[in-house]
């Protein structure tokens, strides 16, 4: 099932989250938690609102004011959609590797340093002889 899927009557969002539909209705005035609405105005909860919707029944029964779950909820939210986004990106650069192999290609010189080169090249090998004669001491 689809988390963000809006799906939820208040009626069922008030009784699935334990909550008088009124409160639900406040918390949306107040943004705590906004459903979507149909074309007719009606709202839809999500599964994830009415998680949130417990998580604010649980934080306020431990005393914590209406501001204060709100920040929770924003940092919460922030969290999620930073998690979502590394994923993406992750999943963006797993493809990136797998569908375009070769694409980094490099060399180490003489003193190690990296020298990059384009892919289908090699890097310029050195020819000079050298001849080494031991020193009479």
């Amino acid at each position: 099932m689809d988390e963000n899927l809006p799906m939820f009557a208040i009626a069922i969002a008030s009784e699935l989250a334990g909550m008088h539909p009124q409160t639900l209705r406040q918390y949306d005035r107040m943004g705590l938690v906004s459903p979507k609405r149909t074309a007719g105005q009606s709202r839809r909860y999500t599964m994830r609102d009415v998680v949130q919707l417990r998580e604010i029944a649980r934080l306020g029964g431990e005393g914590v004011s209406l501001e204060g779950i709100r920040r929770v909820l924003d940092l919460e939210n922030h969290v999620a959609a930073l998690q979502a986004r590394v994923r993406e990106l992750e999943t963006a650069l797993a493809d990136e590797l797998l569908h375009r192999p070769g694409r980094r290609v490099f060399a180490a010189g003489e003193s190690g340093d990296v020298i990059p080169l384009r892919a289908g090249t090699r890097a310029r090998k050195n020819t000079q002889v050298v001849i080494w004669r031991p020193q009479n001491h």
